[in-house]
């Protein structure tokens, strides 16, 4: 069997300056990048994926319908620095058989899942 590794996330946002500082959030540190004559753009290595952040040109670009999940090591201290970066909860952190998990919207509305694993 083939193995398979999900290495790119791309989500298109209105204003990737703050998308970026939303989810420096989780721990995420972003770097501007631009390829060849294509927009400026941020991206983080999360091991040997990568995560960007590029402009949205138009409604149809949008990847509102995108759910992404983070694991942290401090659940709810990323939870409180989210909610000052702009978060809205919408389930709250509770523990579940995976461990504590939240879920939540960043300020473009992409539905966010954070979770902490059980010790």
């Amino acid at each position: 069997m083939n193995t398979v590794t999900l290495n790119l996330v791309v989500l298109r946002v209105p204003d990737i300056e703050q998308a970026a500082a939303f989810y420096s959030g989780f721990g995420l540190s972003f770097t501007k990048h631009a390829h060849g004559k294509g927009p400026e753009h941020y991206a983080a290595e999360l091991g040997s994926s990568v995560f960007e952040l590029y402009p949205q040109v138009s409604e149809e670009a949008s990847t509102k319908n995108v759910r992404l999940g983070f694991q942290v090591s401090d659940a709810a201290a990323v939870l409180r620095v989210l909610e000052e970066k702009g978060a809205k909860i919408i389930s709250p952190l509770k523990d579940s058989e995976w461990g504590l998990r939240a879920v939540l919207d960043d300020p473009y509305g992409h539905r966010v899942e954070l979770s902490q694993p059980k010790k």
